[in-house]
């Protein structure tokens, strides 16, 4: 089964778990590798590939080997032990870094040749984030431009996707970002007005596949379909006209092809919410590598926030305690993802916060106070009632003060007294 696999992010978090598994259960018998190219410049690689590797051991259910493209005075016996394993790989993947890093790396060697060769013997090749970008025959320099401040522009790709598919393509992934809040860091943290003005200087045959984050497009050569799996959409743009098809829909490789060359026609407007044509016999089945799970760990800590203080407001402490055990299932699950982020520390900080307000709670009591002082407060109006009724208005007065004085108040109403507990 030849595959070509795009993720938009995600690539080892807990939102893509069920897309692996789904992904590798259709792949041959051979070795699963790794390949660490677009982040192998960053000072915690290793950290990175041991996080990796426990990432598909434990949560998908695969062991992944390592196939480390060596640095340039390594030699060449050890560029050959890498093209030797990547010759029997079964399926390959590739993600997160820097996609000029890895360009540049593998540029004039024999991996792009390798890469292709997975997906010619049968097998399959997974790319996301940063590897994705090189997919097509034009690249973002992402970091270059979001980071360093570069003029928009376009550098070359590997065009993998046009050497096994035909298919003239710029690959964003990351296209719904939205970590900017305030600005516009959609499209692989581009934006609008630069995603644009990159599109100008495509030739007129190439067209932008986008990958929304936690979300992948399946390309399946032997049957030429293509499909989408995970929490969000595939976009295919050209010039702001956007054509999107979400988790569960198919579509034929040659409709996909034309869409981004343009030779259909796509609906007006940008973006287009028009729905995508679905393969005949598309079933639940075909739809079980979705996984609604939430975005990111950041929206994990959000959601058991906003439970735990519901749980409080109903002063239910088996909700509290839920609330906070499941931030910490999550923070546990989150934590082979190799995105480089500040989720995880935002999460520990919610979750420390949660445990703190949890000791505050067993401190004061989660009963409400008004039950418990019940008993006593109904006896002591009825006591002031009597001496009401036998006009012994000292005593009625004096129990209502030192009411008043412990922060109950007291109400006279035509069907007897009622009394409540400011601020509670």
């Amino acid at each position: 089964m030849s595959r070509v696999v795009v993720m938009g992010s995600g690539e080892t978090a807990p939102t893509m778990v069920r897309v692996h598994r789904d992904v590798l259960a259709g792949c041959p018998d051979g070795p699963a590798v790794l390949v660490d190219t677009p982040f192998a410049f960053q000072m915690n690689r290793d950290e990175l590939v041991a996080r990796t590797q426990v990432y598909f051991a434990q949560s998908v259910g695969r062991d992944v080997e390592v196939a480390a493209w060596p640095p340039r005075e390594a030699g060449a016996a050890a560029e050959e032990r890498t093209l030797a394993l990547l010759d029997r790989a079964a399926w390959a993947f590739a993600g997160p870094g820097s996609p000029t890093y890895a360009l540049d790396r593998w540029r004039g060697t024999p991996v792009p040749a390798a890469l292709l060769s997975v997906v010619r013997r049968g097998g399959t090749l997974v790319m996301g984030s940063a590897a994705a970008l090189t997919l097509g025959s034009h690249a973002v320099p992402v970091y270059e431009i979001y980071k360093v401040g570069a003029a928009p522009d376009w550098v070359a790709g590997l065009d993998l996707l046009g050497e096994l598919a035909g298919i003239p393509v710029a690959v964003i992934p990351h296209y719904d970002n939205a970590e900017g809040g305030s600005h516009d860091t959609r499209f692989c943290y581009l934006g609008e007005p630069r995603l644009e003005m990159l599109e100008d200087r495509l030739p007129d045959e190439v067209g932008v596949l986008g990958v929304d984050e936690h979300t992948a497009v399946v390309l399946d050569l032997e049957d030429s379909s293509v499909r989408v799996l995970g929490n969000g959409t595939m976009s295919v743009r050209r010039r702001a006209l956007t054509r999107t098809f979400g988790a569960g829909e198919r579509l034929a490789l040659a409709d996909l092809a034309g869409l981004l060359r343009g030779d259909e026609a796509l609906a007006a407007g940008s973006p287009s919410t028009a729905p995508a044509a679905v393969v005949e016999g598309d079933t639940d089945e075909t739809r079980e590598g979705t996984d609604h799970a939430m975005p990111s760990l950041r929206h994990e800590a959000d959601a058991a926030r906003a439970a735990f203080d519901a749980a409080l407001a109903r002063r239910d402490v088996d909700g509290c305690v839920t609330a906070v055990l499941g931030l910490e299932e999550s923070v546990a699950a989150w934590r082979a993802d190799t995105l480089q982020s500040d989720d995880m520390d935002e999460a520990r900080r919610v979750l420390r916060a949660l445990v703190v307000r949890l000791g505050e709670l067993a401190v004061g009591g989660a009963r409400d106070p008004r039950e418990q002082l019940a008993p006593y407060v109904d006896l002591l109006l009825d006591l002031r009632t009597t001496a009401r009724d036998q006009r012994d208005f000292a005593t009625s007065d004096k129990v209502r003060d030192r009411l008043t004085d412990l922060g109950v108040e007291v109400h006279d109403t035509p069907d007897g007294p009622s009394w409540e507990l400011p601020g509670v």
